[in-house]
């Protein structure tokens, strides 16, 4: 099951492509789409969605993670955030995509098992999950990854409680 996890943001969207089978998950690839600060907002998110798109035309994924908004101070974090979240979920479901959100609290207790980890201790799980040879950089490409395991691991608990595999 390939499954691509997003970390939202208009100035750094993270992306991590991982795959699961056979009780392993492996990566396959991870990083961040950039657009510039001076940029018209309009086309800034239509570069994410432009980018997630070729993504996703790439490794067709089974499934888009996307991490939910969690407080910010900041009311202007939050929206631009939101903003982006919204392209991602808009690119996913025009590709026939189903899409699954996760707090930040569900990503910690899935990767590290305990729901007030620290940053770092998330991106050594997350390495040592998917058997990489250094921490991955930047943040927001290790919480997408994080995110992506996220919902692996979610859905191969979803299927043990059914009964399945």
């Amino acid at each position: 099951m390939i499954t691509i996890g997003i970390d939202p943001g208009t100035a750094t969207t993270g992306y991590g492509v991982i795959d699961y089978k056979s009780g392993r998950e492996s990566l396959i690839d991870y990083g961040v789409i950039s657009t510039p600060s001076n940029t018209d907002m309009s086309l800034r998110l239509l570069t994410i969605s432009n980018q997630l798109n070729l993504l996703i035309n790439k490794y067709r994924p089974e499934a888009i993670a996307i991490e939910q908004i969690f407080y910010h101070k900041n009311a202007k974090t939050v929206i631009t955030v939101a903003q982006a979240r919204g392209v991602a979920m808009v690119t996913s479901a025009k590709n026939g995509l189903d899409v699954f959100e996760y707090t930040p609290l569900q990503v910690k207790q899935a990767v590290v098992g305990y729901g007030s980890a620290d940053k770092r201790q998330v991106q050594v799980m997350v390495q040592k999950i998917l058997n990489m040879s250094k921490i991955p950089r930047p943040d927001d490409a290790a919480d997408a990854l994080a995110v992506a395991i996220c919902h692996v691991h979610s859905k191969k608990m979803l299927n043990i409680s059914r009964g399945g595999r």
